[in-house]
């Protein structure tokens, strides 16, 4: 456990000792603080508090959005502030550190969460949010994979049908049919493709793959890791609540060689052209012409889409499948976000209320129509494909038919998570960079299992 990790567990822990000593339930009236950080989803989840409302006269819900970094530091320091929100949008990367911590009310206690039942959400989510105790901390509300975004015009202008890119192969020897792809699609200065003699891998001006960093802030969600499950290879031995490590494994370290060596190449843009650890998205290397297609989440549709070129005219945006890797499967991270009641609020049951507001069917109706996110009720989620196609023109199913054929892995739920982003992040980003070779995050293996001997 860290210097860091501990000096905020004892200040959570006086905190939470003073604060729920007077804690008590609320009455019928009062004002929910409810805390997000995705602004595209506030205004859906601003009709579901006016639902809410009406249906709950004496309560109000007062919600507050924030920047993604801005929102973690300000929910840390709000823990220790005795300043925390009622219920705030929980992600399954701070989740597990958060029940470590404590301050997560168990939702079984809770009179209006007590009934919630696994088999109304997609299948597997809802496990998600119960820690080792088997109580749920988090009521699920939506659920993400990933899938491959492209700019239409430059697979136009490189010959390339969309049809090509649904059945797309990889492996870690050659790339397979799908660094033939980006290949093709990359173009040097000079107009030369990468798989053309005389092309400059050093003087590119579009890569055929977009790049997102070197994925040590999510388990490289939306870098490789569509590539390191595909070849086989989980993060941990179990999942939830692992025990040991896996990146001193060759499928792990074998694909991430050759995902890296995609930049050496001039097919992905290098470490330093994205911005180093604080990368530009997929979404501004596409509109840029930096990229002609990348890996990205589901919950970034609605951007896509938005998307214009320099003269302001809309970009014709389409999503494929990931490819299919070494075990003859394509592969995605399945990961969701959920509502949490903190045991800090001073009315838990109405907080409660609203949690199970959220989770319900009239308000994932609502989300779902808005086409933001996937709800986490399959109905719901039916209502937001739907819209994608009648209303963006977009055929989203590259990201619905992961859950459909059961090609999707678990956002990987572990103690101790800050302390591992901490160690992880710079050692992946030295790989990206060059400066360090992949065989050394062998010794970050050994170095990420002594934090679970410490959390035993």
């Amino acid at each position: 456990m860290s210097r860091t990790y501990r000096a905020t567990a004892a200040a959570l822990t006086l905190t939470l000792l003073t604060a729920c000593g007077g804690a008590g339930s609320g009455g019928t009236t009062g004002t929910i603080e409810y805390w997000l950080w995705d602004s595209a989803q506030q205004p859906g989840y601003q009709k579901c508090a006016d639902a809410f409302q009406q249906q709950n006269p004496g309560l109000r819900i007062n919600i507050s959005q924030y920047g993604w970094d801005s929102y973690w530091s300000k929910l840390t320091a709000g823990f220790i502030a005795d300043a925390a929100p009622d219920v705030f949008t929980d992600h399954l990367a701070k989740f597990a550190q958060y029940v470590d911590l404590e301050v997560l009310r168990p939702l079984d206690d809770l009179a209006p969460t007590s009934d919630l039942q696994d088999s109304d959400y997609q299948p597997g989510l809802a496990e998600l949010w119960k820690g080792k105790d088997g109580k749920r901390y988090g009521a699920p509300k939506d659920w993400d994979t990933v899938a491959v975004f492209y700019d239409k015009a430059a697979l136009d202008a490189a010959g390339v049908d969309p049809a090509q890119l649904q059945n797309l192969s990889w492996n870690p020897q050659d790339g397979g049919t799908f660094e033939k792809l980006i290949a093709h699609l990359t173009v040097d200065a000079k107009g030369v493709r990468g798989d053309e003699p005389g092309f400059d891998k050093n003087n590119v001006k579009t890569h055929g793959l977009a790049s997102e960093g070197a994925g040590g802030s999510g388990w490289g969600q939306t870098q490789w890791s569509a590539f390191t499950a595909s070849a086989g290879w989980q993060v941990t031995d179990t999942n939830p609540w692992g025990t040991r490590f896996n990146l001193d494994q060759p499928a792990f370290q074998d694909t991430l060689r050759w995902y890296f060596g995609l930049a050496d190449k001039g097919f992905m843009p290098t470490y330093a052209e994205i911005g180093g650890s604080n990368p530009i998205g997929t979404d501004k290397q596409l509109q840029s012409g930096i990229a002609a297609l990348g890996i990205s989440g589901s919950w970034m549709i609605s951007t896509f889409t938005k998307l214009t070129d320099a003269a302001g005219r809309k970009l014709e945006i389409g999503v494929a499948p990931t490819p299919i890797g070494p075990t003859g499967k394509r592969a995605s991270m399945f990961n969701g976000l959920a509502d949490s009641v903190t045991t800090l609020s001073k009315q838990p049951e109405n907080a409660a209320k609203w949690v199970k507001f959220l989770s319900g069917e009239q308000c994932q109706n609502l989300i779902g129509e808005s086409g933001v996110v996937f709800p986490a009720r399959p109905e719901a989620t039916e209502l937001a494909v739907a819209y994608n196609k009648n209303e963006r023109k977009l055929d989203v199913t590259a990201f619905t038919d992961q859950v459909k054929d059961k090609t999707t892995f678990l956002f990987p739920v572990t103690t101790n998570a800050a302390d591992i982003t901490a160690l992880l992040q710079p050692r992946l980003d030295a790989v990206y960079l060059g400066s360090k070779p992949v065989s050394s995050l062998t010794e970050l293996n050994n170095q990420l299992n002594d934090l679970f001997k410490v959390a035993q």
